[in-house]
Protein backbone atom coordinates (compact mmCIF):
# COMPACT_ATOMS: atom_id res chain seq x y z
CA UNK A 1 0.00 0.00 0.00
CA UNK A 2 1.22 3.23 -0.96
CA UNK A 3 1.03 5.76 1.69
CA UNK A 4 2.23 8.91 0.05
CA UNK A 5 -0.29 11.35 -0.07
CA UNK A 6 0.10 12.39 -3.71
CA UNK A 7 0.16 8.70 -4.14
CA UNK A 8 3.63 8.05 -5.65
CA UNK A 9 7.18 9.39 -5.24
CA UNK A 10 8.59 12.63 -6.20
CA UNK A 11 10.51 11.34 -9.13
CA UNK A 12 6.88 10.72 -10.19
CA UNK A 13 4.80 13.29 -9.79
CA UNK A 14 8.03 15.53 -11.48
CA UNK A 15 7.78 13.55 -14.30
CA UNK A 16 4.11 13.85 -14.56
CA UNK A 17 4.32 17.73 -14.09
CA UNK A 18 7.53 18.83 -15.87
CA UNK A 19 9.44 17.98 -19.39
CA UNK A 20 12.72 16.25 -19.13
CA UNK A 21 14.19 19.21 -20.48
CA UNK A 22 12.70 21.23 -17.37
CA UNK A 23 13.66 18.64 -15.13
CA UNK A 24 17.16 18.88 -16.58
CA UNK A 25 17.88 22.61 -16.46
CA UNK A 26 16.68 22.77 -12.82
CA UNK A 27 19.15 19.71 -11.74
CA UNK A 28 21.46 21.98 -13.30
CA UNK A 29 20.16 24.85 -11.26
CA UNK A 30 20.44 23.13 -8.02
CA UNK A 31 24.29 22.07 -8.71
CA UNK A 32 25.51 25.13 -9.89
CA UNK A 33 24.27 26.97 -6.67
CA UNK A 34 25.17 23.80 -4.50
CA UNK A 35 28.82 24.41 -6.02
CA UNK A 36 28.84 27.84 -5.37
CA UNK A 37 27.48 27.15 -1.55
CA UNK A 38 30.71 24.73 -1.49
CA UNK A 39 33.01 26.88 -2.86
CA UNK A 40 31.93 30.00 -0.88
CA UNK A 41 31.89 27.92 2.72
CA UNK A 42 35.49 25.97 1.37
CA UNK A 43 37.03 29.68 1.54
CA UNK A 44 35.36 30.55 4.85
CA UNK A 45 33.75 34.16 2.96
CA UNK A 46 30.33 34.85 4.25
CA UNK A 47 27.57 36.65 2.02
CA UNK A 48 28.60 39.98 3.04
CA UNK A 49 32.13 39.47 2.37
CA UNK A 50 31.41 38.14 -0.76
CA UNK A 51 29.34 41.27 -1.58
CA UNK A 52 32.75 42.88 -1.04
CA UNK A 53 34.96 41.12 -3.64
CA UNK A 54 32.27 40.68 -6.39
CA UNK A 55 30.40 43.60 -6.00
CA UNK A 56 27.06 41.69 -6.23
CA UNK A 57 24.79 42.69 -3.10
CA UNK A 58 24.85 40.25 -0.54
CA UNK A 59 20.81 39.78 -0.81
CA UNK A 60 21.01 39.11 -3.36
CA UNK A 61 24.12 35.97 -3.03
CA UNK A 62 21.47 34.76 -0.59
CA UNK A 63 18.46 34.75 -2.85
CA UNK A 64 20.53 32.98 -5.26
CA UNK A 65 21.94 30.46 -2.64
CA UNK A 66 18.38 30.10 -1.50
CA UNK A 67 17.21 29.19 -5.16
CA UNK A 68 14.92 32.39 -5.12
CA UNK A 69 16.11 33.90 -7.94
CA UNK A 70 17.17 33.03 -11.43
CA UNK A 71 20.27 35.37 -12.02
CA UNK A 72 21.86 36.40 -14.99
CA UNK A 73 25.18 34.69 -16.05
CA UNK A 74 27.03 37.96 -15.61
CA UNK A 75 25.73 37.65 -11.81
CA UNK A 76 26.89 34.33 -11.54
CA UNK A 77 30.57 35.49 -12.99
CA UNK A 78 30.77 38.09 -10.91
CA UNK A 79 30.27 35.64 -7.64
CA UNK A 80 32.28 32.70 -8.63
CA UNK A 81 35.05 34.94 -9.60
CA UNK A 82 36.59 35.59 -6.40
CA UNK A 83 35.69 31.98 -5.07
CA UNK A 84 38.64 30.98 -7.67
CA UNK A 85 35.50 29.52 -10.09
CA UNK A 86 34.27 30.27 -13.00
CA UNK A 87 31.54 28.30 -15.97
CA UNK A 88 32.60 26.04 -18.50
CA UNK A 89 30.67 24.43 -21.54
CA UNK A 90 30.75 20.75 -21.13
CA UNK A 91 29.60 17.78 -23.50
CA UNK A 92 26.56 16.74 -20.90
CA UNK A 93 26.68 13.18 -22.20
CA UNK A 94 30.82 13.08 -22.49
CA UNK A 95 30.70 9.48 -23.77
CA UNK A 96 28.89 9.76 -26.70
Amino acid sequence: MNNNALGGTWDELQKELFTPEEIAASNLRVALIGELIKARQEKGISQKKLEELSGVKQPIIARMERGITSPQIDTILKVLAPLGKTLAVVPLNPSK
